[in-house]
């Protein structure tokens, strides 16, 4: 698209110099391109000619984008921004917007963490789940897709795209292709991941091909299920098993994600385990670039906080509690 189309505005070599090194670092940037383009061909057509990027043509630009949700719009402001620091570092002088006139950032929606007994009234629900003629296993697979969300902390996306080679039976592990920020990794398996993938290929007729779905939804011989077509089945299960988040919304799929970190976290601290050490170990598993990313993963949530507060406890109490409470003198 790039190449195709050239950007026309004096921004253009800034812009296609930020690409290139953006996608060098193996980001995609299609949609920062689009945001691009959109800037482009404004300063491009401004009257009277073309025009480079000031505090009035964004405050102009700015108003383009009205018909957008405020969260979008600071998202595509906060990208432009991102630009003019990058061409801030050849161009000292240029304009670089201030953040604090972008819409306000919204309230994230706090993530419902699913326990062990909300997952087994899932797999409950899934597996009464009765087969149609366009998905004749349907319930085996939403099992399926339901335990390795659990166990392994898969993305939506990532979970809809596993094919069957992707499963490697003598290694136990699932390879994740050229997920978010083109990373693949290779994700070992829980014994429970592993029994129901060979209860469930054991279902599907053989030979099975290895770019075949792994999680098949029976329309097609090599057809998986759609991202959305499956986040519907999941919040018709959450409706059957009768699970609500606080608010009383039906969880998101990508709750899930958030689920399997925090019980890692609680796994580590009640096996007394060093988890600071090991956080890095749970940002490679999730697919993240840092620890950083993993942390809006672990919200402090009741359980977490009662691990944290115990461990502290025993390894420290003795320090702050007095000679009368049985500390140290």
């Amino acid at each position: 698209m790039s190449a195709a189309v050239p950007f026309g505005s004096p921004l253009a070599p800034v812009v296609t110099r930020f690409l290139a090194l953006k996608r060098a670092l193996g980001r995609g940037y299609a949609h920062e391109e689009a945001m691009f383009r959109a800037l482009d061909t404004f300063l491009a057509t401004a009257p009277p000619g073309p025009a480079d990027l000031t505090p009035a043509t964004f405050a102009a630009w700015g108003q383009t984008l009205q018909r957008l949700t405020p969260t979008v719009r600071r998202n595509w402001l906060r990208v432009v921004r991102n630009l003019c620091l990058y061409r801030r570092r050849t161009e000292p002088a240029c304009f670089v917007p201030d953040a604090a006139g972008f819409p306000a950032p919204h309230q994230p929606r706090a993530p419902f963490i699913f326990t062990p007994r909300d997952i087994a009234r899932l797999l409950q629900c899934a597996d009464r789940l009765p087969p149609t003629p366009g998905s004749p296993l349907r319930a085996a697979a939403y099992r399926l897709a339901l335990v390795l969300l659990y166990t392994t902390g898969l993305r939506r996306g990532e979970l809809v795209r596993l094919t069957v080679g992707d499963y490697d039976p003598q290694a136990q592990t699932v390879l994740v292709r050229g997920s978010k920020f083109h990373k693949s990794r290779c994700l070992p398996l829980a014994p429970d991941g592993v029994q129901e993938i060979e209860r469930y290929l054991a279902l599907r007729r053989r030979p099975l091909a290895p770019e075949q779905p792994l999680v098949w939804c029976g329309a097609g011989p090599g057809r998986p299920y759609t991202g959305a077509g499956f986040a519907q089945g999941f919040r018709a299960l959450c409706h059957a098993a009768e699970i609500r988040t606080p608010a009383g919304r039906v969880p998101r799929v990508h709750d899930t994600r958030h689920s399997f970190a925090v019980q890692a976290l609680l796994r580590w601290y009640r096996a007394g385990a060093d988890v600071q050490a090991k956080l890095p170990l749970l940002a490679t598993y999730l697919g993240h670039v840092s620890i950083v990313s993993t942390q809006h993963y672990l919200p402090f949530v009741e359980p977490l906080g009662g691990a944290a507060s115990a461990r502290f406890a025993a390894r420290c109490g003795a320090l702050i509690r007095g000679p009368a409470e049985g500390g140290a003198p």
